[in-house]
C-alpha cells in the first residue's frame, strides 16, 4: 500500500450484492495436464487469477468472496501458499475472506499449523479436498485436526461428489471419487457438532445423501459451486427453496466457473424471491460471522 492510499474498509455486507464462498487461488505458473483437463471439462478460461486482479474482478461486481488454495500434491498443480491468500485479504479486506488449506494427513504438523493460523486471528475457515488429499473424512487419524478447528468454531469446506480435476485423464489422474462421498461427513458432523461443515458442490452422484446430511445435522451447509445451476437436480432446487433455504450458499468455483456464468443460470431457476437473497449472501453472512 502506498502512502497515498487510504486503508480499505472491511466487507460492507449491506453494499455487496453477493458473497461467493468458493473461489480458488491459482498459481500463475505454467499449466499442468490437470489444469488443461479441468479447463476442457468446465469450458473455462480467460479470467484473471492473480490475487490482486481477482479482488478487482469481484470488486467491480460488488461482491465479496471466500478465497483458498488446496494443499495437495496428487494433481501436481502448484499450490498457492496460505500466506499469499492472507496477504491478499489484508490488501483487499473489502473483498477477500481468507480461508486456509492444510493437508490433514500430515498428522501433528497439520494440527500445529492449524492451531498457529487460528491463534494469529487472520484465517476465517479451512478448505479440505479429500479426493485430492487422499483421505476418508471420517478416518480417526484426521480427528486431531478437527479437534483443533472445532475449538475455534471456524467452518470447514469439504469437497464432495464428482471431481472436475482428473476428469478425462488416464486413470482419472489418480483421483479416487470415493473420498468425496458426503455420507462420510455424517460421522464427522456427529463427532464434531460445534464445527460448521460446508459440503462443497452439488454432490453428484450422491445428491440425495448430501441433502439428507444437511437436513439432519444443524451445523452442515451446502455450497452450490462447481456446477452451472441449469444442471441442478429438481430435488436440490426443491430443498433449496424450502427446508434448506437457510443452509445453501452461493459459490462459483472460480476460475473454472465464473460468478457471471453461475448467476446468469441461477436467475433462470424457479427460486422464490424471498429465498434468493438468503442463498446469494445472507446465509454466508451468518455462517461467516460477518
Amino acid at each position: 500500500m502506498t502512502p497515498r492510499e487510504a486503508p480499505r474498509p472491511g466487507i460492507d455486507t449491506a453494499a455487496v450484492t453477493a458473497i461467493d464462498v468458493h473461489v480458488h487461488a491459482e498459481s500463475s505458473g505454467a499449466q499442468t495436464a490437470a489444469d488443461r483437463a479441468a479447463q476442457s471439462y468446465f469450458g473455462a478460461g480467460g479470467v484473471p487469477t492473480a490475487l490482486d486482479e481477482l479482488a478487482a474482478y469481484y470488486r467491480e461486481r460488488a461482491m465479496a468472496c471466500v478465497v483458498f488454495s488446496v494443499d495437495e500434491r496428487l494433481s501436481q498443480r502448484p499450490v498457492v501458499p496460505n500466506e499469499d491468500v492472507f496477504a491478499a485479504a489484508a490488501a483487499h479486506p473489502d473483498v477477500i475472506i481468507p480461508f486456509a488449506s492444510i493437508d490433514p494427513t500430515r498428522g501433528a504438523e497439520a494440527v500445529e499449523e492449524a492451531a498457529r493460523l487460528i491463534a494469529q486471528g487472520v484465517v476465517r475457515g479451512f478448505k479440505l479436498h479429500p479426493p485430492l488429499q487422499q483421505f476418508m473424512p471420517n478416518d480417526r487419524s484426521i480427528y486431531p485436526f478437527y479437534e483443533a478447528v472445532e475449538a475455534s468454531r471456524l467452518p470447514v469446506v469439504f469437497h464432495t461428489g464428482h471431481s472436475g480435476i482428473g476428469t478425462g485423464m488416464r486413470g482419472g489422474g489418480g483421483v479416487r471419487l470415493k473420498y468425496g462421498h458426503p455420507m462420510l461427513l455424517d460421522d464427522v458432523a456427529v463427532d464434531f457438532p460445534d464445527m460448521p461443515i460446508v459440503m462443497a458442490h452439488p454432490s453428484f452422484p450422491w445428491q440425495d445423501e448430501a441433502i439428507s446430511v444437511c437436513l439432519h445435522k444443524p451445523q452442515v451447509f451446502i455450497d452450490l459451486s462447481g456446477w452451472s445451476p441449469k444442471y441442478f437436480s429438481p430435488t436440490l432446487v426443491q430443498y433449496a427453496n424450502t427446508l434448506l433455504r437457510e443452509k445453501v450458499l452461493f459459490g462459483s468455483d472460480y476460475p473454472l466457473i465464473t460468478p457471471d456464468r453461475w448467476l446468469r443460470d441461477f436467475a433462470a431457476l424457479p427460486i422464490r424471491d424471498e429465498v434468493r437473497p438468503l442463498i446469494l449472501k445472507e446465509n454466508a453472512i451468518r455462517l461467516l460471522g460477518l
